[in-house]
């Protein structure tokens, strides 16, 4: 049967994952201003958060530590503006581009954070989840710390900035303070004179380095590369620190990172290349579009079923279908269109409203689907509720048949790592059999990606988490859900 009314009114809510952040950090040894360049990047890397960003940038030839900063709620173009960006002055600085997973969203949560203390000043953004957070801060706390914010950022810098009082610089800081910090973390630092990036050693979420001229780029994609002209250099390492200064260049610190001796996995996360990663991005030389494409061939190969066409749900199931159907033989369509401009400030139907989340955000287009066998694919099943919603939208439309695929395994298990998979409870494959959620959404058939495959996506076993899907951690995990609040 199809959920109810009721069910849909209890959980009127986009059944998308969102990823927790962004992050870019350019140095130009030029002494060119930096802002613009930062702002370019992080319209690039908009994808990955949506609630808010913030840019924090330092003139490496004025004042030592003095730095401009201007950050708020919304997009890039809603917070930045020709006055403000005209503002910051400086040839280093880092930007990012926040999703809360864990800490409020508001305002003062928004980074770059921007510490002084006694050695001087720091900005830093993070991507990802510590999941030994609440023990940190606990023990800073108990030190005398007052904390601005409700994040696990503002810890990491803490630890930095403690930890840089007994070190030599400030890159052996972060390095010490790596020591203490569990789960996941990409960080770009700014110091007064250096930039510095550093990857956890599991390597969860991506971190690369790109050259403009005389710039310098750490950044969280290669698509943020693409967009402000710079050429990608290399990624950074799991477990690797990278110091970025005029008169040495480069420099890897890789003290922190795995023995080569099989010991310890790095666990990027498998999500990256299924749903997070734009399309046009490369994340430890592999192409996100052309995992998804091997994505589509394998749900072609695993689960076969006779149809018209197949079409994708905007944005990251257009590539999975095309995979599909270059396998299958079956044409491929456009079912959808999606309307790019729901930002932050939308506001969700009522319950009593006819409209609905996803037909604010998706409308089908009606001539590509009467009458026909629709195969389409989907990233994910989280709650169930916008698959449910989208397969009615394309009945609705005149489709005979609905044949759903997902690029991904059924979700079984939350994430610590930086990804807003909810807890268990929530999850709809958790409590249900694939035949009762194809039921559910009203579907003729469901199929899902094999968890053997996802090797298969990346170019054989490099290293990566799927602990959402099979439950397997590759740390374990917290006692007690450290990621904040989920809507219900």
């Amino acid at each position: 049967m199809r959920m109810n009314n009721e069910i849909h009114e209890q959980k009127d809510i986009l059944d998308d994952l969102r990823e927790e952040c962004g992050v870019f950090g350019i140095y130009d040894f030029s002494g060119e201003n930096v802002a613009s360049t930062i702002y370019y990047g992080l319209f690039a890397l908009q994808h990955r958060g949506q609630e808010s960003c913030g840019i924090a940038v330092s003139d490496t030839n004025g004042p030592k530590g003095r730095v401009l900063s201007h950050k708020g709620m919304g997009l890039v173009n809603e917070v930045f503006d020709d006055k403000n960006l005209s503002e910051l002055q400086g040839d280093i600085g880092v930007g990012h581009v926040r999703y809360s997973t864990a800490g409020g969203s508001t305002r003062e949560n928004a980074q770059p954070l921007v510490l002084n203390y006694i050695k001087g000043t720091l900005g830093l953004a993070h991507n990802g989840n510590l999941i030994n957070a609440p023990e940190l801060r606990e023990e800073l706390a108990h030190d005398g710390a007052i904390f601005q914010t409700t994040i696990d950022s503002e810890v990491i810098a803490y630890h930095i900035a403690r930890a840089r009082v007994r070190t030599a610089n400030v890159e052996s800081a972060v390095a010490e303070a790596m020591k203490k910090l569990k789960g996941a973390y990409s960080l770009v630092v700014m110091s007064p004179r250096k930039l510095i990036g550093a990857r956890d050693p599991f390597g969860f979420k991506p971190l690369c380095i790109g050259k403009r001229g005389n710039a310098y780029i750490i950044t969280s994609e290669t698509c943020a590369l693409d967009t402000i002209g710079a050429e990608f250099v290399r990624d950074i390492e799991p477990g690797e620190i990278v110091t970025i200064t005029p008169d040495r260049g480069i420099r890897s610190d890789r003290s922190m990172c795995f023995p080569p001796d099989g010991s310890k996995k790095s666990a990027r996360c498998i999500f990256e290349y299924i749903y997070f990663g734009r399309p046009d991005s490369y994340m430890d030389g592999v192409s996100v579009y052309e995992s998804r494409i091997r994505a589509g061939r394998f749900l072609a190969i695993d689960s076969p079923v006779d149809a018209d066409i197949v079409v994708g749900v905007p944005e990251s199931g257009n590539a999975a279908a095309l995979g599909y159907s270059l396998q299958s033989g079956i044409p491929y369509g456009t079912a959808f269109v999606k309307n790019g401009y729901v930002g932050r400030t939308f506001i969700k139907p009522k319950q009593s409203s006819r409209e609905s989340s996803v037909r604010v955000k998706l409308n089908v287009l009606k001539e590509a689907v009467a009458g026909k066998r629709v195969i389409m694919i989907d990233d994910s099943i989280v709650r169930g509720t916008t698959s449910d919603r989208i397969v009615h939208m394309l009945r609705e439309a005149g489709a005979k048949e609905v044949h759903m695929r997902v690029s991904s395994p059924p979700f079984l298990h939350p994430c610590y790592f930086g990804t807003d998979v909810p807890s268990s409870d929530q999850l709809i494959a958790y409590n249900h059999s694939v035949e009762q959620i194809c039921e559910m959404i009203g579907a003729d058939s469901l199929g899902y990606l094999d968890i053997e495959r996802l090797s298969e996506l990346i170019d054989g076993d490099k290293g990566y988490c799927n602990a959402c899907f099979s439950g397997n951690y590759p740390v374990e995990p917290p006692k007690e859900d450290i990621r904040g609040d989920f809507e219900k």
